[in-house]
């Protein structure tokens, strides 16, 4: 699976978002720096996006399960 970013360059410096993840942006002052923040973000949203299906979940008898999306 890939996600999608996207860049724009704005003169504070950087702003950037995920296609793919609604809620995952950042800024920075150079593209690397966005990069870098963009990434963080998406982690954040991801851990967080766990942890609620974690809590949503608890005490129900479910399955989990591994899931590969196939490439795009």
């Amino acid at each position: 699976m890939h996600l999608t970013a996207v860049f724009e360059k704005v003169p504070e410096g950087y702003i950037g978002f995920v296609e793919e993840l609604p809620g995952a942006n950042t800024q920075g002052a150079t593209l690397e720096e966005a990069r870098a923040n963009l990434t963080e973000a998406v982690e954040l949203i991801l851990e967080a996006n766990r942890t609620l299906a974690e809590e949503t979940i608890l005490g129900k008898e479910v399955i989990r399960e591994k899931m590969l999306l196939p490439a795009a």
